[in-house]
């Protein structure tokens, strides 16, 4: 599909950035994505809400392959709603070797969240992925690619083995994506594999090949997935410091300031010139969002910005409705707060949380709640001493980290940010005492200008009004954003 696009709309979190947020972006005829991070318990969690809307029931009901949709119903559907202090039914943890009920579920939950996002409408839509969740990708994006998804984006890793994934699930044939496993012997490799034809009890589909847009902070990784990937990359989107969620480590030893927060320096911002020097689109991302920031990008050769803090506080956002409140009324005041903490993600990347009472934020919260680490999509592959696979979180309880190898240092303040994601968006699991999972909240440094966004009198903005913002035009009389000229480079 030829296009061209100025403003992509970050992939941001757990179910943040879900199908009505990109859908409400790709009709504003910019680049509208879901985030494909944790969709397995999205679905799940939606389906044993009741599905109010019943929208989750519609998208798998377009699932080309009846039974494993009803399957899925039949696992987590509840009529009416769990109760309120009921805990929620758990899902298969992502491993290597995944069974076919989390197969089956992986792909149709990727599926739902992407056709919904395109359900009746043009425009196109993308899926974020984090390459440091590897074990449920390759099912992951086969389900996007069902479902028609236009792009997939990947950061947090070196994504080279994706381009060559894309070309295989397209082409119907079996793919195998190497696994990071800590401490393997030299010669030795784990791979998980999926195999389209297999999944579908015959003869695949041919799809349509989505483009790839690796997310970088660099030009050497830039640089290194444009000559070494295993197929075509399509374009970046270079991602500095201010930018939400996980940010690159600086480079070099670690340096903290005196609110202890890491400290970047000239050298860990890309090199723009480098990166055009590679001849593929790329698009900045991290502070720009305002008008007059889009015209900037586009002078120093970029196809245009990726925005993610703006929308991830827009009506069509997935936060729940009291944080999101919460949060424009401290940006409103001045008082909002955003902390790069280093130590919060288990994944030892540093990672942006925002001051938000009740949340992962406080330390009282979080000692309340203590350590727990049952949904295991951060966990890192390490092997065993008889050659098996084994799993560890730093975020887990430390006895039991240690246990497997860890060191007890390595532990020290990181945070379950796994559940506390989906207590974002109001799907936090129920604790045996009753208690709730506490969120955790997570925005770039442009959540201190909210406010900006906020026509006079009014408490909540719209996607539609973010794009016509960035863009740096109007409203027209009919509600959509004004069109300015466009200097952006086609990426399709």
């Amino acid at each position: 599909m030829a296009g061209t696009l100025r403003v992509i709309q970050g992939g941001m979190g757990v179910g943040v950035s879900g199908w009505r947020l990109a859908r409400a972006v790709a009709g504003c005829g910019e680049l509208g994505v879901v985030s494909g991070t944790g969709l397995v318990v999205v679905l799940a969690r939606r389906l044993q809400m009741g599905d109010v809307g019943g929208e989750m029931r519609r998208g798998i009901g377009a699932f080309p392959v009846a039974e494993m949709g009803r399957r899925v119903l039949e696992r987590y559907f509840v009529p009416g709603g769990k109760g309120a202090g009921v805990a929620f039914k758990g899902t298969p943890l992502p491993q290597v070797e995944m069974s076919r009920e989390a197969v089956e579920l992986t792909v149709v939950a990727n599926f739902v969240e992407v056709w919904l996002a395109k359900e009746g409408r043009g425009g196109m839509v993308g899926v974020n992925y984090l390459e440091k969740i590897q074990t449920p990708t390759l099912a992951s994006v086969y389900g996007a690619m069902l479902a028609g998804v236009d792009f997939v984006l990947m950061g947090a890793g070196i994504p080279r083995h994706i381009p060559g994934a894309l070309d295989g699930l397209a082409e119907g044939r079996a793919v195998e994506m190497r696994l990071d496993v800590e401490g393997v012997l030299p010669g030795e490799e784990v791979a998980s594999r999926f195999d389209p034809g297999e999944f579908m009890g015959g003869a695949a589909p041919k799809l349509g090949r989505p483009g790839f847009l690796a997310i970088v902070s660099s030009a050497t990784l830039a640089m290194t997935l444009a000559r070494k990937s295993n197929g075509r990359v399509d374009g970046f989107v270079v991602e500095g410091a201010t930018a939400g969620g996980h940010n690159a480590p600086p480079r070099g030893p670690m340096h903290l300031s005196v609110r202890g927060e890491p400290v970047y320096r000239a050298r860990d911002q890309a090199d723009l010139d480098k990166i055009r020097e590679i001849g593929l689109p790329f698009y900045l991302a991290g502070g720009f969002r305002v008008p007059g920031r889009l015209a900037e990008a586009t002078e120093l050769g970029a196809a245009g910005v990726q925005v993610g803090t703006a929308f991830a506080f827009c009506e069509e956002s997935g936060i729940e409705e009291g944080i999101k409140a919460e949060v424009l009324r401290r940006s409103i005041a001045g008082e909002v707060e955003v902390f790069t903490d280093p130590l919060a993600s288990p994944t030892g990347f540093p990672f942006k949380v925002v001051g938000v009472g009740g949340t992962l934020s406080e330390a009282g919260v979080e000692r309340e709640r203590g350590r727990v680490c049952d949904l295991g999509y951060l966990r890192k592959l390490y092997r065993k001493c008889d050659g098996s696979v084994g799993y560890r979180c730093a975020a887990e309880p430390v006895e039991a980290f240690v246990g497997k190898g860890g060191k007890a240092e390595e532990a020290a303040g990181r945070k379950c940010i796994c559940n506390a994601l989906f207590g974002t968006i109001g799907l936090g699991q129920v604790r045996g005492d009753g208690s709730v999972e506490p969120a955790i909240v997570t925005a770039g440094d442009d959540v201190a200008g909210l406010a900006r966004y906020l026509q006079p009198g009014r408490t909540t903005y719209t996607a539609r009004e973010v794009v016509a913002a960035v863009r740096g035009g109007g409203v027209n009389g009919d509600g959509r954003p004004a069109l300015a000229e466009s200097r952006g480079v086609a990426t399709r």
